[in-house]
C-alpha cells in the first residue's frame, strides 16, 4: 500500500498522459482545461487504494480511476452552469471562459469519454464497471435535481436532505471504491462492503463540507466561507437550527434565508450565531461522527488484513479532521 500522496502523484502522472489533442479544439480544449484545474483527486485515489486493498497492483485500476475523475469533472462543468458559478478551484469556470453551449457540449463529451475508459478492461470487468457507473451516474443526476428542488422549498426534512447528499456526493465515493474492488476481482460481498464504507464516508464528508462552509478557516478552506448562507442553501446546519430554534429565532432564520443581499456580512454572522446557539453546530459534528463510525463498522465485514482496515480508518479520520 502506498501513501495517499503517492497515489495522488501516480494518478496525476497518468492524467497528464491522457492528452486529448483532437479537433475541434472548441470541444476538447475545455475538457483539458477542467481536468487540469487541480483538486484533491479524492475519488480516483480511492479507486487505486481499493484495488491494492484487494491485492491487485493499483496500476490496473488507473483507467477506472480516470473514468471516475472525468465523470466527476463533467458533473462540475454542468453544475457550474446551473449555479451560474464564476469560479471553480479559484479559476474561471468553463462556461465563463468559453460559453454555455461549449460547457454543455464539452460536458456531454466527457460523460462519453468516461465510459470509453472501461473499454480497456476485459468483458466481465467492463460489464460490472459499466453497470455500476450507469446506476451511479443516474443517482448523481437525481441528487442534483433534489438539490435544485430544495432551493425553493421550505419543508425539506433531515431524511430528505441526507438522501440528497447521499445521491449527489456519497454514491460516487462508494462507486470509486467499488470500482477498485471490481478491477481486483474481489468477492461480491467485499465489493458491496467497500461500497458501503465509501458511501457512509461520503455522507460524513459532505456534512463536514457543510460545517466548514460556515465555520472553516478562509485561509485553508479554499472557498468563500459562508457561501451556502449567501445562497440560502438548506444545509444540515440550517435544518437542525430550525428544529431546535425558538419560534422567534426560527422566524428570523427563515426570513434571512429568503433574502438576496448585496452585502452579506451581517447575515452570515447572524446565521452562524443562530447555528451555534440552537445547538445545530454540535448536532452536525455529532452526525459527522455517526456516519464516520458507520463507515468503520463496515470494515469488520471485509475479508482483508487488520493492517489494511487500520489504514482505511486512518484515511477516514484524516478526511473528517480536514480543514479544506
Amino acid at each position: 500500500m502506498l501513501s495517499i500522496e503517492k497515489y495522488q502523484e501516480e494518478f496525476i502522472k497518468y492524467l497528464e498522459e491522457y492528452k486529448i489533442v483532437k479537433e475541434p479544439k472548441g470541444l476538447y480544449d475545455p475538457i483539458q482545461y477542467i481536468l487540469n484545474l487541480g483538486g484533491k483527486r479524492l475519488r480516483p485515489v480511492l479507486t487505486l487504494m481499493s484495488a491494492e486493498i484487494f491485492n491487485v497492483d493499483f496500476k490496473k485500476a488507473l483507467n477506472a480511476a480516470l473514468s471516475i475523475e472525468v465523470f466527476h469533472n463533467f458533473s462540475l462543468v454542468h453544475d457550474d452552469i446551473m449555479d451560474d458559478a464564476p469560479l471553480r478551484r479559484g479559476e474561471v469556470t468553463v462556461h465563463e471562459k468559453w460559453n454555455i453551449n461549449t460547457g454543455i457540449l464539452s460536458g456531454d463529451a466527457m460523460l462519453i469519454m468516461a465510459y470509453q475508459l472501461f473499454e480497456n478492461y476485459e468483458a466481465t470487468t467492463f460489464q460490472a464497471l459499466a453497470q455500476l457507473f450507469s446506476k451511479t451516474a443516474l443517482e448523481v443526476c437525481e441528487g442534483q435535481q433534489y438539490d435544485v428542488d430544495f432551493e425553493v422549498r421550505n419543508d425539506v426534512t433531515i431524511p430528505q436532505y441526507l438522501k440528497m447528499i447521499e445521491y449527489k456526493t456519497a454514491v460516487l465515493v462508494g462507486a470509486a471504491m467499488k470500482m477498485g474492488a471490481i478491477v481486483a476481482k474481489a468477492s461480491k460481498e467485499d465489493q458491496n462492503s467497500i461500497y458501503d464504507f465509501g458511501r457512509y464516508l461520503g455522507i460524513a464528508f459532505q456534512l463536514q463540507d457543510d460545517y466548514l462552509d460556515a465555520f472553516g478557516d478562509p485561509k485553508t478552506f479554499g472557498k468563500q466561507v459562508g457561501g451556502d448562507i449567501i445562497e440560502n442553501k438548506k444545509t444540515y446546519l440550517y435544518l437542525k437550527a430550525l428544529e431546535f430554534a425558538s419560534n422567534q429565532d426560527k422566524d428570523l432564520l427563515i426570513d434571512l434565508f429568503s433574502k438576496n443581499l448585496d452585502d452579506n456580512t451581517e447575515k452570515i454572522e447572524t446565521v452562524k450565531s443562530l447555528f451555534s446557539s440552537t445547538g445545530a453546530t454540535d448536532k452536525t459534528k455529532a452526525e459527522i461522527e455517526i456516519y464516520t463510525n458507520k463507515a468503520f463498522s463496515v470494515l469488520e465485514k471485509l475479508n482483508i488484513s487488520n493492517d489494511k482496515k487500520e489504514l482505511l480508518k486512518v484515511f477516514g479520520n484524516n478526511l473528517m479532521s480536514r480543514t479544506v
